[in-house]
């Protein structure tokens, strides 16, 4: 008997924080339930515009002790969740368009000691070279974003998305 890929699908604006620890938690569930599984898991993200760094994190970590794979399709991924392409396995969609920005506090810059740390903590989820241009160029906007399409993200050595 042979399992299927099994795929999960996130496709909202923000997310509130009490939901994303539900979806965790269900998405663990699921995990657990297939453990013999020899097939990929996946989530699938469509468009989605951002939200909180510390949620965000918790999403990635779980996602990442699972062994969840990211294929990363919509029209826009923007802020926070262009942290998804430091993932291992996860994919890129080629038109999609991700827009980058560096961390504040509600479009207000924060402190310059904040400013570095949550740049650095955004940037380790970040292949090279993207990495360095974040940190470099990318982090110093603060309102409105840096947009870099799919296409170029691919060729920084994020792989495309297989398509069926």
């Amino acid at each position: 008997m042979q399992a299927r890929d099994e795929v999960y699908s996130v496709n909202c604006p923000r997310i509130p924080r009490r939901l994303v620890m539900y979806l965790l938690a269900v998405a663990a569930m699921m995990y657990s339930t297939n453990i013999g599984a020899q097939t990929p898991r996946y989530l699938v993200v469509g468009n989605d515009r951002g939200g909180y760094l510390h949620d965000r994190l918790l999403e990635l970590e779980n996602l990442e002790r699972n062994g969840v794979q990211v294929r990363i399709q919509g029209r826009v991924r923007f802020s926070t969740c262009t942290m998804f392409l430091g993932l291992p396995g996860t994919c890129v969609d080629p038109n999609t368009i991700f827009g980058f920005h560096g961390p504040s506090r509600g479009g207000r810059r924060l402190s310059q000691k904040d400013f570095d740390y949550f740049s650095r903590v955004m940037a380790d989820y970040y292949p090279e070279p993207l990495k360095s241009w974040f940190m470099d160029k990318g982090r110093n906007r603060v309102t409105g974003v840096y947009r870099i399409k799919g296409s170029e993200i691919i060729q920084m050595g994020v792989p495309a998305c297989q398509t069926a």
